[in-house]
């Protein structure tokens, strides 16, 4: 990113520039770069505007966060901008240890102990949120925001506490409340390992991956819907599910004979819960995924905008780019975080997120007053 120095220099040659030129040569810059250079001017501002509105629409960036085990639990972050095509560090304060760093939900960071419960969820999770913990303790929940609430539902110990327990925590009141307990599906199956997750403005979608067996909820009225099968394939063994532009997207592994063959996804109209085909991994790309591993049992899914990432939850080194274009097909690529410890005995957890982050996200992020830089990896 531009110094203050360059700014400088850019500044005094912006003058002679024509508008036509400014966009010609800014149009090759990736986002980072052009947060500095829309500062200089409202002409370039404007030119800048121009530009991200004609050529460089807003692309979901993959966040991986990475928490050290030993005290005191510092995260470092970085980032893949699927625009460039390149990964990004993120250099700001570790986050503030409460417990283990998780995430449950699209761009949902939280940290849950008996006693408090932290948790942020805009774009490059500037602001954090702290509050008591939830009355009913639990080892693994699942955890989502839905409209202005927080769901926290099961993972309860069931020796004292209904394991289906569900509370919401109110983000304007700052209140919590108890709930109808979760449906008993999920007796058996009653934690967010078993489970993926997404939520719109009203509801949460709630499938257990194995079987596919789908539940809904609306925090408002207190109710549960379902259950509905989103098993469109014999040979889906594992599923996961994610919204792109407000589509529900299924995204499932295929098995034969014990062996994971290939990655299909599907559009899945979530009133009729009827499916449609839109996709499949490239067989490269199948076995670049499964690498030397000779059975691969569960992938991990982000989806946000029209880009879907897709990576195996213990080993994050490779991830696999499917962007789903207007013409309705899709671009397959891999991307690798070279920096990922491979090591994990010095980490405790890789969490990843996924967030639309435009250039006024990351001008508040350059702007606040906290002290963050963005730099590419080499």
């Amino acid at each position: 990113m531009p110094t203050s120095g360059d700014q400088s220099q850019i500044a005094a040659v912006a003058a002679p520039f024509h508008s036509d030129v400014l966009e010609a040569i800014l149009s090759h810059l990736p986002l980072i770069h052009l947060v500095q250079a829309s500062l200089v001017s409202k002409t370039w501002y404007k030119v800048i505007s121009f530009i991200l509105l004609k050529y460089q629409k807003s692309k979901p960036w993959l966040i991986l966060h990475t928490q050290y085990s030993r005290s005191p639990y510092l995260t470092t972050t970085e980032a893949y901008d699927p625009a460039s095509n390149l990964w990004i560090e993120i250099h700001q304060p570790s986050i503030d240890y409460v417990s283990p760093l998780r995430s449950s939900q699209l761009n949902l960071l939280y940290m849950l102990s008996p006693s408090k419960l932290s948790f942020s969820f805009d774009p490059l999770h500037l602001t954090w949120h702290h509050t008591v913990a939830p009355r009913v303790w639990r080892i693994d929940p699942i955890v989502a925001v839905v409209g202005k609430h927080v769901v926290v539902a099961g993972g309860a110990c069931d020796f004292e506490q209904d394991p289906l327990a569900v509370e919401i925590y109110d983000i304007e009141s700052q209140k919590w409340t108890k709930l109808e307990p979760m449906p008993e599906f999920f007796k058996e199956s009653a934690s967010s390992t078993f489970h993926s997750i997404a939520s719109d403005d009203r509801r949460l979608f709630v499938m257990e991956k194995n079987s596919g067996v789908l539940h809904t909820f609306d925090p408002v009225t207190n109710t549960w819907y379902g259950p509905y099968d989103l098993h469109p394939d014999h040979l889906v063994f594992h599923s996961s599910i994610g919204f792109s532009n407000n589509r529900l997207i299924l995204i499932g592994m295929l098995d034969d004979c014990n062996d994971f063959i290939g990655i299909k996804l599907w559009e899945v109209n979530w009133q009729s819960f009827e499916f449609v085909e839109i996709a499949e991994m490239p067989a490269d790309l199948v076995a670049k995924l499964k690498g030397d591993d000779l059975e691969i049992s569960s992938i991990e899914v982000r989806i946000a905008g029209n880009v879907a990432y897709i990576y195996k939850p213990w080993l994050v080194e490779e991830v696999i780019v499917c962007e789903f274009s207007e013409s309705g097909k899709c671009r397959w690529r891999s991307t690798t975080a070279n920096s990922v410890a491979s090591d994990r005995s010095i980490t405790e957890r890789f969490v990843f997120t996924c967030s639309m982050v435009g250039i006024e996200e990351l001008r508040r992020a350059t702007l606040s007053t906290v002290n963050r830089r963005f730099r590419f990896k080499r």
